[in-house]
C-alpha cells in the first residue's frame, strides 16, 4: 500500500480540478454559486474597461491633429478623463471580483480541509500505526494551500488571458491588419509554449522540494514529541544532523528551483520584446504610408503592453497552479485512502441489554503470513469479569483492538449481547465500551478537557464527581489553576499513577455498560498500583469487565482467568483452581512471587541503616 502522503512522479494530473468542483459550485448553496456569477461579471466587465481605455489615450493623440486648436485641449482632457476614470473602474471591479469571491474561496478551502480531517479519522488502525503525524498534517496544510492558489490563479487569471488575448489580437486585426494580427498571436503561442515547456521542467524540482520538506517537518516533530528519549541517549546531535539532511535537500532543490526560474523569466523577456519591436515595427511602417494615424500607433504599443501584461504572469500562474495540482494531488490522495473496515449498508446501532461478549473460534492475523489469534473462544457473561493473562506477544492486546473492531477478523464471530460487531455501527459499539490503557496519552489541554472528553458535554459537576471516584481530586485541587491546569504534550506534566487516574475518571464520566481493561497498571510501581486497582475495583463494579493483564495479582478475583500463549488458550478458569493445575499459570505466578519478593527484600535492605550501602547494592532484585 502506498503511502498516503508520498508525491506522484511525472507532470501533475488536472484531476484535482474537478474533484474540486462540487465545492467550487455547491449544490446546497444558491448563495455562493451566485456569488460566482457575479465574480466572473464583474471579471469581464473589468476586461472589457481594460480594452476600451486603451482607445481612450489613442484617441486624444489623434486629436491634436484632428481637432480644431481651440477644442484640442478640452478634447484631450476629456479623454484622458475617460482614460484615467477606466482605469479606477478596471480596479473597482477587481477589487469587486475578489471580495464576492473571497466566500467561496474560504468555504472550499474550509470544506475540503474539514472532510479529510474527518476522513483520516475513519480510517483503519492499520493506517494510524503507518503514518507519519508531522507529515501527515504538512500535506492538508499544503493541498489547503493548493486549492487557494487554484481558485485565485485558475479562475481570475488564466480566464482573463485567453479571452484578454483574443480581444486584443481581434483590435489588431481591425486597426491595423493581419499580419500584425497574427504577429502578436505567434509571439503569445511561443511565449504561452516557452512558459509551460520550462514550468513542466521545474515541476520535479518543487516535487523534491516538497518531499525534503514532508521528511524535514516529520523527523522536527518526532524528535520534538520524544524529546525526553533523545536527552536520555544523548542524541541531540544526532537528531540534529537528520534534520539538517532534510533541510540540505530542501536547500539544493530551491536553489535549482530559483535557478531554473531565472532561466524561465529571461527567455519569457526576449520574447515579450522580440513581439513587441515587430508588431510596433509593422504599425509604424503603415503609420509611414499614411494607413493608420499615429494616435493608433500609440494606442497599438498600450495593446501590446497591456497584452503582455497578462502573459508576464502566465509562469507565476502557470507555475502556481502546477504547484497547487501537486500539493493537492497528495491531500486527495489521502481523501480517496480507503476505510479498511466499515460499516455494512444498514449497519444498525448496537443494542446492549446486559453486555455479554462472545468470540467463538476467532482467526486474526495482521499480515497473511502471520497469525496473531488461532481459534479463541470465550465468553464474558454479563456484568462478570473475566481476565486475560500470557506473556508478551501473545495476542493479548489484539483481543481488545478488535473487540472495538479497528481491524475485522479473518474468521469466527465477535458478538455482544448475541449481535455481531460487524453488523452494528461502529459509533455505536466504540460508544458502549469504556477502556483504560496502559499507556494514557492525553490531549495538550486542561485536565478539565481530557476528563471531559469521556462525554463530551459533560457538566463540571459530573467532571469532578467522575474525578472523586477515580481517587483524583485532591491532587487536581492542589494544583495552581486546579481543573485548569495544562497536562502538556501527551499528558507529559503528569505522573504515569496520575495520567491513568485521568483516563479511569474519563472512563467513568462516559459510564460504559463494557470495561475494557488494557495492562491498565503494568507500568507502574506497586504501591501506585495499589491505588489505581481500588479505583478500577470501583469503575468496573455492575460492569461486564474484561481485563487484559501482565501482573497476576491484578486478577485474582476475576471470576475466570484465560491464559493466552501463541494466539491460543491453553488454561483456563479461576484463580484458585489455576494454582492447582500447576501448570503455565502457576508458573507465571510463581515467578512473580519471587520476584516481588525480591524486591520487598530490596527494600528492608535499602532502608536498614546497619546494612552497608554496598551490600545494599548488592541486595537480588
Amino acid at each position: 500500500m502506498a503511502h498516503p502522503v508520498e508525491e506522484g512522479s511525472g507532470a501533475p494530473s488536472f484531476r484535482p480540478l474537478w474533484r474540486l468542483m462540487p465545492y467550487l459550485w455547491p449544490a446546497r448553496r444558491p448563495d455562493l454559486r451566485w456569488r460566482v456569477v457575479w465574480s466572473i461579471v464583474f471579471l469581464m466587465l473589468g476586461i472589457i474597461v481594460t480594452t476600451v481605455s486603451q482607445q481612450f489615450l489613442g484617441a486624444a493623440v489623434d486629436a491634436f491633429g484632428t481637432t480644431p486648436q481651440s477644442a484640442a485641449l478640452w478634447v484631450v482632457i476629456a479623454l484622458v478623463a475617460a482614460y484615467a476614470m477606466s482605469r479606477v473602474l478596471m480596479q473597482a471591479f477587481a477589487q469587486l471580483r475578489d471580495g464576492v469571491f473571497a466566500k467561496v474561496q474560504y468555504h472550499a478551502m474550509r470544506e475540503v480541509a474539514v472532510e479529510t480531517f474527518a476522513h483520516i479519522h475513519t480510517l483503519s488502525m492499520r493506517f494510524h500505526l503507518e503514518r507519519k503525524t508531522g507529515g501527515l498534517s504538512r500535506v492538508i496544510e499544503r493541498g489547503t494551500r493548493g486549492i487557494d492558489n487554484i481558485l485565485s490563479f485558475a479562475l481570475f487569471s488564466v480566464f482573463p488571458i485567453i479571452f484578454q488575448v483574443l480581444i486584443y489580437a481581434g483590435l489588431l486585426l481591425w486597426t491595423f491588419n493581419i499580419w500584425v494580427a497574427l504577429t502578436a498571436i505567434a509571439m503569445v503561442a511561443a511565449y504561452s509554449w516557452f512558459t509551460v515547456a520550462v514550468t513542466r521542467w521545474r515541476i520535479a524540482f518543487r516535487r523534491e522540494m516538497n518531499q525534503s520538506d514532508t521528511d524535514a517537518n516529520t523527523k522536527a516533530v518526532d524528535s520534538l514529541l520524544n524529546f525526553e528519549t533523545v536527552k536520555y541517549f544523548n542524541n541531540e546531535k544526532h537528531e540534529t544532523r537528520r534534520y539538517d539532511v532534510s533541510m540540505e535537500k530542501y536547500s539544493n532543490a530551491s536553489i535549482q528551483s530559483q535557478t531554473s526560474l531565472s532561466i524561465l523569466n529571461t527567455g519569457q523577456a526576449a520574447i515579450m520584446a522580440l513581439g513587441q519591436g515587430v508588431v510596433l515595427i509593422l504599425a509604424a511602417m503603415m503609420v509611414k504610408s499614411g494607413e493608420v494615424k499615429l494616435g493608433q500607433f500609440v494606442a497599438a504599443n498600450l495593446i501590446v503592453i497591456q497584452l503582455y501584461q497578462p502573459l508576464n504572469l502566465l509562469g507565476t500562474v502557470y507555475r502556481e497552479i502546477t504547484q497547487g495540482l501537486v500539493d493537492m494531488e497528495a491531500m486527495f490522495r489521502l481523501l480517496n485512502q480507503p476505510r479498511e473496515v466499515q460499516d455494512k449498508p444498514g449497519a444498525k446501532p448496537l443494542v446492549v441489554s446486559g453486555g455479554e461478549i462472545r468470540f467463538d473460534n476467532v482467526v486474526f492475523a495482521y499480515d497473511p503470513e502471520r497469525i496473531v489469534l488461532k481459534g479463541i473462544s470465550f465468553t464474558v457473561p454479563a456484568g462478570k469479569t473475566v481476565a486475560i493473562v500470557g506473556p508478551s506477544g501473545a495476542g493479548k492486546s489484539t483481543i481488545s483492538r478488535i473487540l472495538y473492531r479497528f481491524y475485522d477478523i479473518k474468521s469466527g464471530q465477535v458478538t455482544i449481547d448475541s449481535q455481531d460487531i460487524r453488523d452494528v455501527t461502529q459509533e455505536s459499539l466504540r460508544s458502549v465500551i469504556g477502556i483504560v490503557p496502559q499507556d494514557t496519552v492525553l490531549f495538550n489541554d486542561t485536565v478539565k478537557y481530557n476528563i471531559a472528553y469521556g462525554r463530551i458535554g459533560a457538566n463540571e459537576a459530573d467532571i469532578k464527581e467522575a474525578a472523586r471516584l477515580a481517587q483524583i481530586d485532591k491532587f487536581i485541587v492542589e494544583l495552581p489553576l486546579g481543573y485548569e491546569a495544562m497536562v502538556g504534550e501527551r499528558g507529559l506534566k503528569l505522573s504515569g499513577g496520575e495520567k491513568q487516574r485521568v483516563a479511569i475518571a474519563r472512563t467513568i464520566l462516559k459510564n460504559p455498560p463494557i470495561l475494557l481493561l488494557d495492562e491498565a497498571t503494568s507500568a507502574l510501581d506497586t504501591g501506585t498500583e495499589r491505588e489505581i486497582q481500588s479505583a478500577l475495583n470501583i469503575v468496573s463494579q455492575n460492569r461486564t469487565s474484561l481485563v487484559i493483564a501482565h501482573r497476576l495479582s491484578t486478577v485474582v478475583d476475576a471470576d475466570e482467568i484465560l491464559v493466552l500463549d501463541h494466539g491460543q488458550i491453553i488454561e483456563r478458569g479461576r484463580h484458585s483452581e489455576l494454582l492447582a493445575q500447576n501448570g503455565h499459570y502457576a508458573s507465571m505466578w510463581n515467578k512473580q512471587r519471587e520476584a516481588a519478593a525480591a524486591r520487598e527484600k530490596l527494600k528492608e535492605v535499602e532502608n536498614d541503616p546497619d546494612v552497608a550501602p554496598g551490600v545494599a547494592r548488592a541486595a537480588p532484585v
